[in-house]
Order: structure tokens, then sequence, then C-alpha cells
């Protein structure tokens, strides 16, 4: 069986910098299928497209690009693929400490330290904010060390008084438990993403870490404040909006292919998760496309 455990990513801050920038052009970050955490809090802006975001237990999709602040050791996973269709993916990580132990307790920091405990949790940020701090984002690509430092604090402050931000995982939701605590979530995850296409029993994943089904419930509700089942449903029904954006199927073969196995019950599910029918959606979508 495939390793379940989420992997390490161990960065390394660029040339010159206390933060590492990378810059990638469309496809070219391969990261989309690894479940990963890391210590350096990270933001992401991709450029165009759309695609799938999944961020702690939170599963959506996005169109028209994306802006993410994603949390220390929060899991995930990367953003673009070949399918996303974006131009340019960039992303930024930087240690919570990374400029000293106690500049962000001064009075001008305040507002940034807020946003960084908020995205414990991950926000994503939409509209005029995604379009105005994504452009000085990429500015930073040809800026020397100390110039990309002076931006990144004004791009951290343009996100913390933002009105474009949405909370992605729900109050409460965090990782920061006991270590093996931790290591159940993220394994649970895990299967999910590899699995949620197939049939998944509440006795198959309560064996994987070792519980009772009663006792998985109870856990899983505690950390994520979701059912398992109605995490399974989200990322199923996330993955069919991903279909109807990307492929030319009928909605049935959507249906199927996403891990329902009722197309009436597919149909009901749908309409509650996103307020629309699966035919309303795709039609919506490809005007936003265009």
């Amino acid at each position: 069986m495939k390793n379940l455990v989420p992997s390490f990513e161990v960065i390394t801050p660029s040339f010159g910098s206390s933060f590492a920038y990378f810059s990638y052009s469309e496809k070219t970050n391969n990261k989309s299928d690894v479940w990963h955490y890391h210590p350096e809090i990270e933001l992401v802006y991709v450029n165009g497209g759309s695609g799938k975001r999944q961020i702690g237990s939170h599963i959506s999709y996005y169109t028209d690009g994306d802006l993410i602040l994603i949390g220390s050791n929060l899991p995930h996973c990367g953003f673009t693929n070949e399918q996303t269709g974006n131009k340019i993916e960039t992303v930024i990580q930087m240690k919570p400490n990374f400029l000293g132990n106690d500049f962000l307790d001064i009075t001008e920091m305040k507002k940034i330290q807020n946003l960084m405990n908020q995205a414990r949790v991950g926000i994503a940020f939409d509209n005029e904010t995604k379009r105005k701090v994504g452009a000085q984002i990429e500015i930073m690509q040809s800026q020397n060390p100390f110039d990309r430092l002076l931006n990144l604090l004004k791009i951290l402050n343009e996100l913390a008084i933002s009105n474009d931000d949405i909370l992605l995982n729900a109050d409460g939701f965090s990782l920061e438990t006991q270590v093996q605590d931790n290591d159940k979530i993220n394994v649970i995850f895990n299967f999910v993403k590899d699995h949620f296409y197939e049939p998944i029993t509440l006795d198959e994943v309560a064996g994987l870490v070792s519980m009772t089904v009663p006792s998985f419930c109870r856990f899983f509700k505690k950390i994520t404040n979701k059912t398992f089942t109605s995490f399974v449903n989200e990322y199923r029904l996330v993955h069919a909006c991903k279909l109807l954006a990307e492929k030319p199927i009928s909605i049935t073969e959507i249906c199927f292919e996403s891990g329902f196995n009722n197309f009436s019950h597919f149909n009901k599910l749908f309409k509650e998760y996103t307020g629309k029918s699966a035919s309303q959606y795709r039609n919506e979508l490809k005007n936003i496309i265009k």
C-alpha cells in the first residue's frame, strides 16, 4: 500500500533572503498530488486557470486563479497540474519568525500578526485582493532581496486589511493536537484523497487508524467539525465540479467517476452543496472561463 503519511517538506530560503520564493510557469510545479506539510507559512498565487484545492479538511474548486495563505504545519496538496490551465504559479514560504522573534509584537505589525494567526486554518482571497496582490507577488521575481522583503511586508499588510478573505477550515479546526492524533488524521485525509472514487466504509477507515467505528467517528468530528461521511461527500462533489469544468463527458459519467453510486443521491447532494444543478453549474462555469 502507498505510504499514507503526508510528506514533510524541507524548505530552504532563496539565496540572499530570509524566505523562499519560487515562480513556476504553467504546469511545472508538480506537487499537485503530494499531501505535505512544513513549518513555514505559505502564500500561493495561481495566475489564471481553475483547479482543486485541499487544505486541512477543506476541499473546494477555484476558478480564475487563486490566492491562498496556509498556516504553519497545515497539510495541503499542490494547486496546479497539467489540467489547471494557469499561466504562472508563485509560491512564497516563510518561517513564522522569519522577521525575528519579537518583530511581530511591535504596534505596526499587529494586523499582520493577526493574519498569521488566522492562517492556521487556511485563508483564500478573492476579487480585487487576488488581482492586486497577485500582481505584486509576481513583481517580486525581478527584485533584489531587500526590495523583495519590503514588497512582502506590503503584501502581508494588504492581506491583513483585506475584506475579500475566506477562512477555509471551520472555526476551531486545528491539527495542533497530540502527535499521534496528527498522524491519524493525516492518514485518513491521504486515504480519502487516493480512494474517494471507490466505496469507503467506516469499518475500513477506522481500521487504518486502529480505532473502533464509534471512537473514530467521535475523533474525526472533534478534529474537523465534520462527520466523515460529509468529508468524503465534499471531496467527491469538488471532484465532480472539477470534471464538469474540464471534461466533456456526461453528468451521469461524472457522478460515477466521482465515487457516487446513485445518480439521484448525487444530484441532491450537488444542489445542496453548490445551490444549483450540475448542468447549471457547468453552463455558468463556461461563461466564467471564457
